[in-house]
């Protein structure tokens, strides 16, 4: 995957075999040693969610984290008059409730399921902070994958003062189909005017040069992405930093 993280971290629609734990499906608890992963394994509930599910909300007690094994993670910052954009995406690369490592009891983002179905592990906050005492380790490697979410926000920033809609739309669908694995991705005009910042004619012009360059088809409610290549040319530098921390980090 050019540009791209790991296959293997990004596997989030292998649904593991049969004689395989189901927390194998996330890549930061394939990543720990037999060890720590079993110390996690007897705390860890799966937890089904739909398309729109709300996982979090700014300002509640945040009193678990999740391991997503399958679907998509969007992280929603919000302004006054109930507008609310997209700053990061996590898959089954990762984990979200990183605020409990860093001695903040209140999610500071909305969090919302973006896929038909997801899944994922969850790990209550007082199992999470007794485990870690006795790992230490454990919490080296959900730091590492906190850095990466930070890279891409700041990627997300950075992207938006300096890059055009299309460009930084080619770079969406990019982070979309790292996690989702499928080239037919469910995504609606509705969540590209929430990632972008722009009016949902903006996102139809955009999406219709997308369309011109061959890179994408769109379809109500869906984009089907006809050319990985063309969409990494499109994205140009707002895509492929963050990617290639998370393999420098977690060594993937």
């Amino acid at each position: 995957m050019d540009g791209g993280m790991d296959d293997q971290a990004l596997k989030v629609d292998g649904t593991p075999s049969s004689n395989a734990l189901p927390c194998e499906a996330n890549a930061l608890l394939r990543l720990l040693n037999d060890a720590d992963r079993a110390a996690l394994a007897p705390h860890l509930e799966l937890v089904p969610f739909r398309n729109g599910d709300m996982i979090a909300r700014a300002g509640d007690a945040a009193d678990s984290i999740c391991f997503p094994l399958t679907g998509i993670a969007a992280i929603l910052d919000s302004l006054e008059g109930d507008r609310r954009y997209a700053v990061a995406l996590v898959g089954s690369e990762g984990f979200i409730g990183w605020q409990l490592l860093l001695g903040n009891k209140r999610w500071s983002h909305d969090v919302v399921m973006r896929a038909e179905h997801g899944t994922a592990m969850r790990l209550s906050a007082t199992a999470l902070h007794r485990i870690l005492v006795e790992r230490p380790e454990i919490r080296t490697v959900l730091l590492r994958f906190v850095d990466v979410v930070m890279t891409q926000m700041s990627r997300t920033i950075v992207s938006s003062l300096a890059h055009s809609i299309e460009r930084r739309m080619a770079r969406w669908i990019l982070l979309y189909h790292d996690r989702v694995r499928e080239d037919d991705i469910c995504m609606t005009h509705e969540e590209f005017r929430l990632m972008l910042g722009v009016r949902r004619s903006s996102v139809t012009d955009a999406l219709h040069k997308l369309e011109e360059d061959e890179a994408v088809r769109s379809v109500r409610g869906r984009v089907i992405v006809r050319d990985r290549d063309r969409l990494l040319r499109l994205a140009g530098d707002t895509y492929g930093f963050a990617e290639a921390e998370y393999r420098r980090l977690l060594s993937l």
